[in-house]
């Protein structure tokens, strides 16, 4: 299928040949008739992809800090390297979609293959959109009507923030397509509508609709709206400009009544004068996207509707109110509607789209269309053997960021990369040589010519995903953890107990060359103590690895790399674990906790798993205490001895162990060994691992099967 996406590097928008989306769980998948270009921002996300490094950096400031913090913390060339690889990352165009159901995942109730309905879905002949973001088209809207559902919800949510009543006087600053729509529901409403726009052409459209206007470049706003209302000012404004200018908020301050109202749908500067807000007691609001359940993980992944009674108006509810206010007739988005281009001939918009005067732009779609689950990107290697190949499930982060730039380095033959959107794993393939890209992670399971498949996915896949791969008879590596639950576990130990396949976790801090230092240095056969501490930073708690479904929280997911690698050094196994949480009542999912380990041998670990330190900071940090001396591990970074025969100073630059790591598995791989970690020790971590949680839970040491 194609679909439309945007380099942010280059600035080049591009019609992308992917695989057709895979559908999941409560996901609805739609393809698409119609969709509704939205210039205002998709203009600025293709300025910002033409604009160069500086321009980028002066627009973003918030990230300029975090990449200073980084470089303090890790160094200048990582970070250079992350800053390019995610300026790289493809961004998919769109989000006001018109189609038809030709699927839906589990769990999904209310829509059925056949039905027409709107989606907040990018520019694509195929979309895969969760259900409550879906809403079914009354049989009296046309599709190219009904792609103005999702834009027309911006403008309605403002409206709803307003709270405007019969009779009053409302300003819309910014006769964009929001900022008409915005005024037209406003005349539906019973309100008197004043426009402001620089646009001569938009002002006279809006005239046209019944709405009284002015450009403020010519005549003062506030002077004009004071004296349309005799002096008492109006009762409320709608931002839905887009400006740096500090002038609008100011403007929209001192036109408005004595406890008027103010909400921010568009972008603006916000310097505000105090005293504007002061005397009037004024109510300025920020408007969040389409209403109630936006960014809410529960409610737009996990289907979790608002109850009505609680909650009126969700963003499905939004699009639904927006849909019957165009069946009814006061809703007129067809005269807005300036150009129609076919898919193929996208350039008409987007080459020019800063020197646009349309006002919107409909995408028509082709009937046949593609709808393959993979994609061929790179010819393939002719000469490969049976199972020398090797496939990828997952194309986030990790593995864009840090697996595949390793994998570049060892020479690896990749065959497959998996992702269910197909945007992802299409450019990662494009950009590092591999044959295919796919939504379908089965494709991989049944190539008799890949012989070891890397899960780089979220953390609630691994163990069925490691079953799978395992009952194909297939090598399995994982990037930690091996599993979040004792019936993930020992599911993975039920397969791996009847295959053929080697199991290997991506544990690479054992395989760091500061790592193998310490290692080397130590008399094996000393009692340890050893203290690792991890400054992991915060992360928004609505992000999917405090969800103890999905990620299984930080210290199951992240704080195994520290337990394995004091068994590393240790080279004895975790016989009890002990957890101290901050706090009087921590949750299961904390971020800021103590482990105490106890190893078979005798040796004792502790690690510090905290959140609430400051990021320029070192990350990682490891101390090792043993027959009268002391090392000293500074960020993968630097290691000093002291009083360690055979170690004072060593450094290098950052280095956790991947490359090393994927070096020898792919050797590995050839030699039919992939197993770098005794399986003893990769249970025994990851037993350890939920162990975490248990202790946490019972305030009590938990012991671990050795």
């Amino acid at each position: 299928m194609k679909q439309l996406i945007q380099n942010l590097r280059s600035g080049e928008t591009i019609l992308e040949e992917v695989p057709v989306p895979r559908v999941g769980r409560g996901q609805v998948l739609i393809r698409t008739r119609r969709s509704l270009v939205s210039l205002g921002t998709e203009r600025m996300l293709v300025e910002f992809g033409k604009a160069g490094l500086v321009a980028k950096a002066r627009q973003q400031p918030e990230k300029v800090k975090m990449v200073l913090d980084k470089i303090q913390a890790e160094g200048l060339l990582p970070t250079l390297e992350a800053v390019f690889n995610k300026l790289g990352q493809p961004l998919p165009l769109g989000y006001c979609n018109a189609g038809i159901v030709e699927a839906v995942g589990p769990d999904v109730t209310r829509f059925r293959a056949g039905d027409r309905v709107v989606s907040n879905g990018p520019h694509a002949e195929f979309v895969t959109v969760p259900q409550n973001l879906v809403a079914r088209v009354p049989e009296g809207v046309s599709d190219e009507e009904a792609a103005f559902t999702v834009i027309s919800a911006i403008g309605l949510q403002g409206i709803r923030l307003l709270q405007p009543t019969l009779g009053e006087t409302v300003v819309v600053f910014g006769l964009g397509l929001i900022g008409l729509i915005t005024a037209e529901l406003l005349l539906a409403n019973g309100c008197r509508v004043i426009g402001l726009d620089l646009d001569e052409q938009k002002l006279e459209f809006a005239r046209n609709k019944g709405i009284t206007t002015f450009n403020p470049s010519t005549t003062d706003p506030v002077a004009a709206t004071s004296h349309l209302t005799d002096g008492v000012g109006v009762d409320g404004v709608i931002i839905t400009a887009s400006a740096k200018t500090d002038a609008i908020v100011s403007q929209a301050a001192r036109m408005c009544r004595k406890r008027g109202r103010i909400i921010l749908v568009g972008v603006v500067g916000l310097q505000l004068n105090r005293s504007e807000f002061y005397e009037k007691e004024l109510s300025f609001q920020v408007s969040c996207s389409y209403g109630p359940g936006r960014y809410d993980a529960e409610y737009e992944e996990k289907g979790q509707d608002y109850p009505i009674g609680f909650v009126r108006w969700t963003e499905q509810r939004n699009f639904q109110a927006v849909l019957e206010a165009i069946e009814r007739g006061r809703l007129d988005v067809q005269s807005l509607i300036t150009e129609r281009v076919p898919l193929a001939e996208y350039g008409r918009i987007y080459e020019h789209m800063g020197q646009s005067n349309s006002i919107a732009s409909i995408l028509e779609y082709p009937e046949e269309v593609s709808e393959a689950r993979s994609v061929v990107v790179n010819p393939p290697n002719k000469k490969k053997a049976t199972g020398s190949t090797v496939g990828i499930i997952g194309a986030g982060n990790f593995t864009k960021m840090t697996m595949l730039p390793a994998l570049d380095k060892t020479g690896a033959d990749l065959s497959f990369i998996a992702g269910a959107g197909g945007v992802n794993a299409t450019a990662l393939a494009k950009k590092h040589g591999i044959t295919r890209s796919t939504t379908d992670y089965r494709e991989l399971l049944d190539d008799p010519q890949l012989g070891c498949v890397l899960i780089a996915t979220r953390h609630h896949l691994h163990a069925p995903m490691i079953a799978e791969v395992l009952g194909a008879g297939k090598h399995a590596f994982v990037e930690k953890p091996l599993a979040i639950d004792e019936e993930g576990l020992n599911k993975v130990m039920e397969a791996y107990a009847s295959s053929s396949g080697g199991l290997m976790v991506g544990f690479n801090r054992r395989f760091s060359p500061h790592t193998e230092k310490i290692k080397a240095v130590l008399d094996p056969k000393a009692p340890k103590n050893m203290i690792a501490t991890m400054n992991a930073g915060a992360i928004p708690p609505e992000v999917w690895v405090h969800d103890m479904q999905t990620g299984g929280g930080r210290l199951v997911g992240e704080a195994c790399h520290f337990i394995d690698l004091l068994v590393f050094l240790s080279g004895s196994l975790v016989t009890e674990v002990c957890t101290s949480a901050l706090g009087l009542h921590p949750e299961d999912n904390t971020d800021n906790a103590s482990i105490l380990l106890r190893f078979a041998n005798g040796d004792q670990g502790v690690i510090n798993y905290f959140a609430n330190g400051d990021k320029s900071y070192s990350k990682e940090r490891l101390e090792v205490y043993s027959r009268g001396g002391t090392i000293v591990m500074d960020n993968f970074r630097k290691t000093k001895g002291f009083g360690v025969p055979g170690l004072k100073k060593f450094s290098t630059r950052l280095d956790k162990g991947h490359r090393n790591q994927f070096t020898r598995l792919m050797e590995g791989v050839k030699t039919g060994d992939i197993e770098l970690i005794p399986y003893a020790e990769i249970i025994n971590v990851s037993r350890a691992a939920l162990a975490i949680v248990e202790s946490l839970k019972t305030k009590s040491w938990v012991s671990v099967p050795v």
